[in-house]
C-alpha cells in the first residue's frame, strides 16, 4: 500500500483542503482582502489640507543671493537641497517635487545680497543673477504654482531695490522635462500589498501549524502513509494560492479604480507577484517559528505583532522612510518588509525588471536563509 501512495496526491488533497478552510474563515478574508483595500481606499482619497511646493536647490546654486534668501521665506515654498544630482533628476521626473533652481551671478566683482547695492547697478549692467529654473510635466500644477510665486519674489526683490529703472534682478531661463507623476497610490498600493502579504504570512501560518499541533491533527496524520513534508507543503500552498489571490485582486483593483501604475501592464504584474511569492514565503518562515514558541492560541497576537507592527510602522507602508530620524532609517534597512516594497514599487512605477532588483532579492534571500534556519529549530509537530 505504501508503494503505491502517493505524497504527491496527498499535498494538493492537503492544500485543497486547507485552502476551503480559509475560505470559509471571516477573519482571512477581512485581512488579506477587506483590511487593505478600506486602507487604500481611505488614503488614496484623502487630499492636502494645504499646498506645500518642494523645490530642489542644484548643487552649483549661489544661496547667498537676495533672490534666494526672498524665496527660502515664502511658508509655501520647501527647498531641498540635501539630495543628490541624479535624486533631484529622478525627483523631478516623477513629480515628487516641483522645479530644480539654479541661481548664478551675472557679474564681476563682490555679490550683491543685499537690497539697497541692487539699484546701485547701472540700467546697462542687465540683470543681477540668472535663474536657471526645471519644471516637469509631472508635477504641471505644482510648477505652475512655483512659476507664480517666483514672479512675485522677483517683483519684491525689484521693488526693494527702488530708483527710478532699477535693472531686472534677475533673468530666468526655463526648461520642462518629460515625466511622469509618481501618484500616492503608486506609493501606497505596494506598501499596503506588502503588509497583507506580512500579516497573512505570519497570523495565517502560526495560528494554522498551531491548532493543528495542539488539536493532535498531526498526530492523526502520523497514522497514515503521508510525509511530514507533505503536511507543510499543502499548507503553505494553500496560503500562497489564496494570499497571491488576494494580491491580484487588490493590484487589480488598484489599477482600474484608483489609477495605480502598471508601467508595462501584464509583464509588470506578473513581476510583483514573483515579488509577492517570494515575499509571503518568507513571511511564513515567521509564522513556523511563531508556531513552535507559542504555547496556546492566546500567545500567537502579541507574538506576531512584536514582528509585524515595526515593519508595518518602519518599512514604508504609508510615507517614505527617508520621513523618519536617521536611527530610525538603520532599523528600516534592517527590515525584510521593507525591501520587498520597494522592489515593488521600482517594478511597477520606474518599469523595472527582476533583474534590476537583484540587491532587494539578496537580502531578502539573506532573510529566507536566516528565517528558515531558525524555524527548522523551534518547528514541533508535538
Amino acid at each position: 500500500m505504501d508503494q503505491s501512495y502517493s505524497n504527491l496526491n496527498a499535498t494538493l488533497a492537503i492544500a485543497k483542503a486547507s485552502f476551503r478552510s480559509i475560505m470559509r474563515s471571516p477573519s482571512a478574508v477581512v485581512f488579506s482582502l477587506a483590511f487593505p483595500l478600506i486602507f487604500i481606499t481611505v488614503f488614496a482619497n484623502i487630499g492636502s489640507s494645504g499646498v506645500t511646493v518642494d523645490v530642489a536647490v542644484a548643487k552649483t546654486c549661489d544661496t547667498t543671493n537676495v533672490v534666494y534668501n526672498v524665496l527660502k521665506k515664502v511658508p509655501v515654498v520647501h527647498l531641498i537641497k540635501s539630495q543628490t544630482t541624479a535624486q533631484m533628476a529622478t525627483s523631478l521626473s516623477r513629480g515628487d517635487i516641483a522645479a530644480i533652481i539654479d541661481i548664478k551671478k551675472n557679474f564681476k566683482g563682490e555679490g550683491v545680497t543685499i537690497y539697497p547695492p541692487l539699484s546701485a547697478l547701472p540700467a546697462k549692467a542687465g540683470p543681477a543673477f540668472v535663474l536657471n529654473v526645471q519644471y516637469s510635466n509631472a508635477s504641471a500644477q505644482k510648477g505652475d504654482i512655483f512659476k507664480s510665486l517666483l514672479n512675485n519674489v522677483l517683483y519684491q526683490v525689484n521693488s526693494f531695490a527702488g530708483g527710478m529703472a532699477p535693472p531686472a534682478v534677475a533673468q530666468v531661463h526655463q526648461t520642462t522635462i518629460k515625466g511622469r507623476e509618481y501618484k500616492y497610490i503608486d506609493f501606497l498600493l505596494p506598501g499596503m500589498l506588502g503588509f497583507s502579504l506580512l500579516s497573512s504570512g505570519v497570523f495565517g501560518t502560526a495560528f494554522v501549524f498551531l491548532s493543528l499541533r495542539l488539536t493532535l491533527v498531526v498526530k492523526r496524520f502520523f497514522a497514515t502513509p503521508v510525509k511530514r513534508y507533505s503536511i507543510v507543503l499543502g499548507e503553505m500552498l494553500a496560503r500562497l494560492v489564496f494570499s497571491l489571490l488576494g494580491a491580484l485582486f487588490i493590484i487589480m483593483v488598484g489599477h482600474y479604480v484608483f489609477g495605480f501604475t502598471l508601467i508595462h501592464g501584464v509583464t509588470t504584474v506578473l513581476n510583483m507577484m514573483v515579488l509577492a511569492t517570494i515575499g509571503l514565503i518568507i513571511f511564513m518562515g515567521f509564522g513556523f517559528i511563531i508556531s513552535g514558541i507559542a504555547k496556546n492560541e492566546s500567545s500567537v497576537p502579541p507574538i506576531s505583532n512584536i514582528i509585524t507592527m515595526p515593519q508595518f510602522l518602519l518599512s514604508g507602508t504609508f510615507f517614505s522612510a527617508s520621513a523618519f530620524p536617521v536611527w530610525l532609517q538603520y532599523i528600516s534597512k534592517v527590515l525584510p518588509l521593507t525591501y520587498l516594497n520597494t522592489a515593488m514599487r521600482e517594478v511597477a512605477f520606474e518599469g523595472a525588471g527582476l533583474g534590476d532588483v537583484t540587491h532587494q532579492l539578496l537580502i531578502l534571500g539573506a532573510w529566507f536563509i536566516g528565517i528558515y534556519a531558525v524555524a527548522v529549530k523551534t518547528f514541533k509537530w508535538e
